[in-house]
């Protein structure tokens, strides 16, 4: 269910800071029709940590509704309390989610044996698949591939969004997980290389932008066409970095309102763009042909 380019959506905001819901109807269809795979709502791109309950309610509804089942819809629910995840992720399923995607508690650092009690319960508590996402530089905690095996053995555990680069860790989660659990790359530089090495998409961020190129760029890769893929992966290596000149989502939000698609705003403690990094920025995506008229 949940492979290809699967994009983790931003959350748009009006001047006033309140979701901004005609912005994002824009964006849902916008991804439809360009061939995004799935939507990733309240993500870390979509600030989930800045959300309150009732806006992730209302986010979630809408992009459902939206979407009507044309691709999956996965909803962020992690925590860093359990029994946070667990309510999180139950309103998810009766707001008619695809599934969850759940990150590592982050702060409190529990150990393997700790993360492994975490994700059953959440995964006891519900009826829709669970995502596990494993982003050590922002949790503090790495799910080893260990503990993913022991998970993966779960019936509703059936994926992981693995963005920690280390050499061998994608080989590792597939040999151990086997073909019933989905690995994709949760970071958009290296996500060539993990589905070379057996990852079946990638939860994009650049997609937000290019979502096309993004769906094409999978698409080569489930076909084996290496040689198509690898020429459309170094066209794009360009965007991934001009994206990452700041912390995720500054830059993706700023990219998207200089292509008119939502405004500019970003709640704090994040800021908008650094203005000295905007003029490269654009130029990117004029080179790249993703600037509207």
């Amino acid at each position: 269910m949940f492979t290809g380019s699967i994009v983790a959506l931003v959350t748009p905001f009006t001047d006033e800071g309140e979701v901004d819901y005609a912005a994002l109807d824009g964006l849902v269809e916008f991804h439809l029709e360009q061939g995004s795979d799935g939507l990733v709502i309240a993500g870390t791109t979509g600030e989930s940590a800045t959300l309150t309950r009732q806006e992730f309610r209302q986010l979630l509804q809408a992009v459902v509704r939206r979407v009507d089942g044309a691709v999956p819809v996965l909803a962020g629910t992690g925590s860093a309390a359990t029994a946070k995840a667990v309510e999180q992720s139950r309103q998810a399923a009766e707001l008619g989610a695809s599934g969850v995607l759940v990150v590592t508690p982050y702060y409190n650092r529990p150990p393997q044996s700790g993360l492994a009690a975490h994700f059953t319960v959440i995964a006891d508590a519900v009826d829709i698949p669970v995502v596990l996402y494993n982003v050590p530089s922002r949790t503090a905690a790495d799910l080893l591939p260990a503990t993913v095996a022991q998970l993966a053995r779960h019936p509703r555990i059936v994926g992981i969004k693995e963005a920690k680069r280390e050499p061998g860790r994608v080989e590792e989660l597939v040999a151990l997980c086997g073909d019933g659990f989905t690995v994709l790359s949760g970071d958009d530089p290296v996500c060539l290389s993990a589905m070379q090495s057996g990852a079946r998409g990638v939860v994009s961020v650049a997609a937000n932008v290019a979502p096309a190129l993004m769906h094409e760029l999978c698409m080569l890769a489930a076909a084996g066409d290496w040689a198509a893929a690898d020429r459309l992966d170094q066209r794009l290596q360009l965007l991934f970095e001009a994206l990452a000149v700041e912390t995720n989502p500054i830059p993706v939000k700023w990219a998207l309102f200089e292509m008119n698609r939502v405004g500019p705003q970003i709640r704090l403690p994040l800021i908008p763009l650094d203005a000295a990094l905007r003029g490269p920025l654009r130029r990117c995506l004029e080179t790249l042909g993703l600037l509207r008229a």
